[in-house]
């Protein structure tokens, strides 16, 4: 049974936490171009056209994620869930207007985002989904989408830091806020896993700090548990041992490991190799990677996690585009950036303008609860035409039903609770869910 979480207690817990979070990814290497593309490989940039019509006009829309760098595994396949709506409008085939999208690398690194963003700018795209990273999400909004009123809707940056974004309204996300991640991990491991102690092993980046210390906060205040050490680690080492030995020095119930699948693979190697595996491991979104035991060499039987779940009224429709497009079931943030996309498209058609003060006006009309038609991913297509046509319309996506605060945060989401298991499909099993709303 799902349970409840009310924003009294996240407030509760969050304490003085002002940095920055992060989450997913997504993106396809295009040269540091901006070319349109369709493509969903990441093996390349390919360009895909509609059928020429004087009479259309052309919505534009980008993606821009890690396609490289640490997040490079999780970014690929969330950029998929970014990138098919637009696949799926141009199937349906009939539509009232053509579409121009295309994918950009931010690398996982700041620069490298700062400079796609800019190109994507210097192109007039309107909207992005995206960034991911909190390094790099940060300084792409505050530097490049903000000052170019670029409408950015990230299925995947969860540092609480973007809430209060002095953004004149052009920043939205349909992922939630690590301020709650760090609340439903503390409750885990306190009520789930049955821990009173814990370390706390972080990739050395804003994303990394705010959640632990957003975790440690939680466990300690509203759970009674103690953190006996926080150790931040860098990105891609050839080693942590010397990191793991600090965090487990004095033996704790627990090891907390924030960070991302490229670093965590060294990582759990070097714990497998020098400790039990039968101390509780947690892990956040980040390292949700159903590809980690295999490239670990180990089951990791002992290592539980959260990250935001799919549970909006659109998840069985998306879930089966998904498959059918993809050949393989959706992972973490692949139906957040699905939404985003989805609505940034509707509110771009419903402005009828490329223009991103025009879709940023009209992202709540397209996507909060209305009088008008609802539109799901199993009718992406007609809600898009009746959107065109200034007929008013409200999404309910895969990932929630994409409700927006007045912040650009979601009212409600849900978190799953998971496990690592070679036994089952994808290596991951959801063992409950934790629901919030404001």
């Amino acid at each position: 049974m799902a349970r409840e979480i009310q924003r009294r207690d996240v407030l509760k817990g969050v304490g003085g936490v002002s940095a920055i979070g992060l989450a997913g990814c997504i993106t396809q290497d295009s040269g540091g171009g901006s070319t349109p593309t369709d493509d969903g490989s990441g093996e390349g940039t390919s360009t895909a056209t509609d059928e020429p019509s004087e009479s259309k006009r052309t919505i534009k829309h980008s993606v821009l994620m890690p396609i490289t760098g640490d997040l490079a595994s999780l970014g690929k396949i969330i950029r998929d869930g970014g990138t098919l709506p637009v696949k799926q409008l141009r199937a349906a085939g009939d539509m009232p207007v053509k579409f121009d999208q295309t994918v950009e690398d931010t690398q996982t690194d700041p620069q490298a985002g700062i400079q796609a963003a800019n190109a994507l700018a210097s192109a007039g795209y309107p909207s992005v989904t995206g960034p991911a990273s909190s390094g790099v999400n940060l300084q792409v909004t505050q530097q490049v989408l903000i000052p170019n009123q670029m409408v950015g809707c990230s299925p995947s940056s969860t540092s609480p830091a973007v809430t209060d974004l002095q953004d004149n309204g052009f920043i939205f996300r349909t992922a939630p806020s690590d301020a709650l991640q760090g609340q439903v991990m503390a409750q885990v491991a306190s009520e789930n896993l049955g821990n009173s102690s814990a370390s706390v092993m972080y990739v050395n980046n804003d994303y990394g700090q705010a959640l632990a210390d957003s975790f440690a906060t939680s466990f300690e205040n509203n759970h009674g548990g103690s953190v006996q050490t926080q150790v931040a680690f860098t990105k891609e080492k050839s080693s942590y041992t010397s990191e793991l030995s600090s965090a487990m020095s004095d033996s704790p119930d627990m090891l907390v490991v924030i960070g991302y699948p490229a670093s965590g693979i060294q990582i759990f190697r070097d714990y497998y190799a020098d400790y039990s595996d039968q101390t509780d491991i947690m892990v956040t979104d980040g390292l949700k990677d159903s590809s980690l035991p295999g490239e670990v060499g180990n089951d990791m039987s002992n290592v539980y996690g959260t990250a935001p779940q799919a549970s909006g009224p659109g998840v069985d429709a998306f879930n089966t585009l998904y498959q059918e497009e993809y050949g393989r079931a959706p992972g973490v943030f692949n139906s957040h950036a699905y939404d985003a996309s989805a609505v940034c498209l509707l509110a771009n058609a419903m402005a009828g303008s490329n223009d991103g003060a025009a879709v940023r006006d009209n992202m709540r009309t397209v996507a909060n609860p209305n009088d008008g038609m609802k539109v799901t991913p199993a009718n992406l297509p007609e809600g898009l035409r009746a959107a065109a046509n200034g007929e008013s319309v409200f999404y309910q996506g895969a990932s929630s039903a994409v409700d927006f605060d007045q912040n650009g945060d979601m009212k409600a989401v849900t978190y799953s609770y998971f496990k690592f298991n070679t036994d089952v499909e994808g290596n991951i099993e959801t063992l409950d869910t934790v629901n919030f709303s404001k």
